[in-house]
């Protein structure tokens, strides 16, 4: 019978957290950019560009690498002919590929339509502030100054992005994709990760939880044998990585990955 979630208390022994730390370090590393999407937070040079570029690479990034990476090299390819990714989607010209009208599918599910409207959404913030970086500050400042104590910048991403079905917004979604784009923007210090926005604590993010993620803590006893791929589950499992990683959960995210790959 599985263990309830309700009563279950992980436990984390010398040797794990030890083997955990060996592999996050041993994973962290340049070389894990060359297969990842990760790879993309290096394709552009000014934060403008590389902030957006991530974000596109980050919500496409699901289902197999060889499929999802060259659709992400794609839309690259046709920012570049108008000078990079922020130019493409400030002066519209995204709109000569993706159209509102397009129903063809573009990658699994989403249409061509469905990426206009992220496109659009995209556009516009950049039309009015500076940056995407900037428009998400503000728009945290705006929580924290209203008086909220918990806010998590993955629900004011989902929330401000409501109308685009590419941007994971249910409540019990564990939002994987946008986890995986924060990680990538606020951890610092780090040969993967870029540190891009020093404003958001790395301690506030949670684990990128996706079924490798979830498999492997279920295997060291992290998270209840029966735990879904919740945002519950993302949080509890986020909390047992504080125990590991003070203050840089997402560290975790290395370890577990290598846990795959260190048989």
């Amino acid at each position: 019978m599985a263990a309830k979630s309700d009563n279950f208390k992980p436990t984390i022994t010398k040797s794990q957290k030890e083997k955990l730390i060996r592999l996050a370090n041993k994973y962290e590393t340049k070389e894990f950019l060359k297969e990842d999407p990760s790879q993309f937070l290096y394709y552009y040079n000014t934060p403008q560009d590389i902030e957006l570029c991530s974000f596109i690479a980050a919500l496409i990034s699901f289902g197999s690498r060889k499929q999802f990476i060259p659709k992400i090299q794609y839309i690259m390819s046709l920012a570049d002919k108008c000078g990079g990714i922020y130019n493409w989607l400030l002066t519209h010209a995204f709109e000569n590929e993706f159209k509102v009208s397009n129903n063809k599918k573009f990658y699994r599910f989403y249409s061509y339509k469905d990426f206009y409207y992220l496109f659009s959404k995209l556009s516009d913030i950049i039309q009015i502030e500076k940056s995407f970086g900037i428009f998400l500050h503000g728009k945290y400042v705006e929580e924290l100054n209203n008086g909220k104590s918990e806010i998590n910048l993955i629900d004011i991403i989902s929330e401000y992005f409501s109308s685009c079905s590419i941007v994971p917004s249910t409540k019990t979604s564990a939002k994987k994709r946008l986890c995986m784009f924060l990680r990538w923007m606020v951890r610092t210090d780090s040969p993967v990760d870029i540190g891009l926005w020093t404003w958001y604590s790395p301690d506030a993010l949670l684990i990128p939880l996706d079924v490798h993620v979830l498999e492997e803590a279920k295997k060291l006893k992290l998270i209840p044998q029966n735990a879904g791929g919740t945002r519950k589950t993302c949080e509890e499992l986020t909390k047992v990585a504080r125990t590991i990683f003070v203050n840089d959960p997402c560290k975790l995210d290395f370890a577990l990955f290598g846990m795959g790959v260190d048989k």
